[in-house]
């Protein structure tokens, strides 16, 4: 079993004082396979002081020696892939394939993305006889969460040391090895003591104590809505910036006219793939009414034939969720479906045939979903799709954006039907015709979905403050 029992603070790993022991749990086993220290209040007093005093000369480096410390940072992220997918696989239950592939794979193009970015970015700009520039915002603090777990540090971390900010890291105590891997990356990479800092903690523990803090003066948010929210009331005493990426209930428009066999498997391999656990999951499958039962059909054949397995395996099957909490909630929402009057094409409560442990959910088909039912209202974050008819392209665009969250949306139609249909949707983001996410565009949600946007040269802007220098040419 990995022990990481230390913090990373001002460059060294150092003693908790006062945190306790965590045992972090093998979701397809159910036991233990690591254990961290999650953290107290004088470990984050500790960590905060560290960023703030290496504030002072790291927000003043060159853009030019930031550059070439990213891309040393590149270099020690690709020597220790393998460790970093093997930790991801093991405590949050991502295949191992795709654990190397989507999982690590995200954090080289994040990297990518913000050398990039610091490269075009315009740090100065003259208005008449005066100067605005982009100066970095000081310490952030950066709350990740264990779905997409380097994903989601490195798209924070990397633009944060493109601007010059320091930093205190939190990721997800369900799965925080990769996290510790990464900070051995850094460290590797010369980033200076200080800079980067990383305390294991909970929520309520370190995710508030950072929330508050007076040393603090960004919160960088990714997780649930309901977090997102006591995150916000938590810093609101010290009015910090809080940049959020929050819940998701994202549409897949099938419009009339689209290709099926395009549309059907490709809403259902962006919910299924990393056991539906993603945020931007377009488990909402809105149809024409007309084309349901079709639909249905070809949809249920698909779910039948994902596998759940072993994470541990190279393949393309499902892997479990992250915990018993999680698999308890989505059993929970299946259950719903059913007493709410939902048709249950395949799949339903309990684990997949075969398999008496872990925390597997059978990949789940509901057709004749309306949209006040709780499984259309609620963020499931597991293996389930459900089947929406509409009426028109009208109330296709009204259902789509009946719900609480905005983060994105997909639509399938001609080029003429998705020129109509994509700028009416109330997401961030809009994926047409199997268009994939890119490190370099704007991520990022509308209404309870969050604020602020990531990657490219947006995340990087998120970390930066403006300053007017006037009269400086008179």
């Amino acid at each position: 079993m990995r022990s990481t029992l230390k913090h990373y603070i001002d460059g060294a790993w150092v003693e908790s004082e006062g945190g306790t022991r965590h045992e972090v749990i093998n979701p397809a086993t159910e036991t233990a396979v690591s254990e961290i220290t999650l953290g107290s209040d004088a470990d984050v007093d500790k960590a905060v002081a560290a960023a703030r005093r290496a504030f002072e000369s790291f927000s003043r480096t060159s853009v030019d020696d930031r550059i070439a410390l990213i891309e040393r940072v590149l270099e020690a992220y690709k020597a220790r892939a393998a460790d970093m997918a093997e930790a991801i696989s093991l405590e949050m239950g991502a295949p191992l394939s795709l654990a190397r592939t989507a999982q690590v794979g995200s954090g080289i193009g994040h990297l990518l993305s913000a050398i990039r970015a610091l490269k075009e970015f315009q740090f100065e700009e003259r208005i008449g006889n005066s100067l605005v520039v982009h100066e970095p915002i000081g310490v952030v603090a950066m709350i990740t969460p264990w779905n997409w777990p380097l994903n989601q540090i490195v798209s924070k971390v990397a633009p944060a040391l493109a601007a010059g900010c320091t930093m205190v890291l939190k990721p997800s105590e369900e799965a925080p090895g990769c996290a510790a891997i990464f900070a051995e990356v850094l460290d590797a990479a010369g980033v200076l003591a200080g800079v980067f800092n990383l305390i294991n903690g909970d929520g309520p523990g370190v995710g508030t104590a950072l929330s508050k803090h007076r040393g603090v003066d960004m919160v960088s948010f990714t997780g649930s809505t309901r977090a997102g929210i006591l995150v916000a009331k938590n810093a609101a005493d010290t009015v910090k910036r809080v940049h959020q990426e929050l819940g998701g209930k994202s549409p897949s428009l099938v419009l009339e006219g689209a290709d099926l066999g395009k549309a059907v498997p490709g809403t259902l391999f962006s919910v299924l793939m990393n056991s539906g656990q993603s945020c931007i999951a377009p488990a909402r499958l809105l149809v024409p009414k007309d084309q349901q039962e079709q639909v249905a059909a070809i949809a249920a054949e698909a779910m039948k034939a994902a596998q759940c397995g072993d994470p541990a395996e190279e393949g393309r099957h499902l892997g479990p969720v992250v915990n018993k909490a999680q698999w308890d909630k989505i059993q929970g929402l299946i259950a719903k479906g059913l007493e709410e009057g939902a048709k249950l094409e395949t799949g339903g409560p309990g684990r997949p045939d075969g398999i008496e442990t872990g925390y597997f959910v059978k990949p789940t088909l509901f057709s004749g979903v309306r949209n006040d039912m709780t499984i259309a209202r609620e963020e499931i974050f597991g293996p389930v799709v459900t089947i929406i008819p509409y009426e028109d392209e009208e109330d296709a665009i009204r259902i789509a954006n009946d719900t609480d969250y905005g983060l994105s949306a997909v639509v399938f139609g001609s080029a003429e039907a998705v020129q109509r249909v994509a700028p009416r949707l109330r997401a961030g983001m809009v994926y047409v015709n199997g268009g994939q996410p890119d490190p370099n565009l704007p991520f990022g949600g509308y209404k309870q979905s969050g604020n602020g946007r990531e990657h490219g040269k947006f995340g990087l802007a998120e970390f930066l403050e403006v300053k007017s220098v006037v009269g400086v040419f008179a």
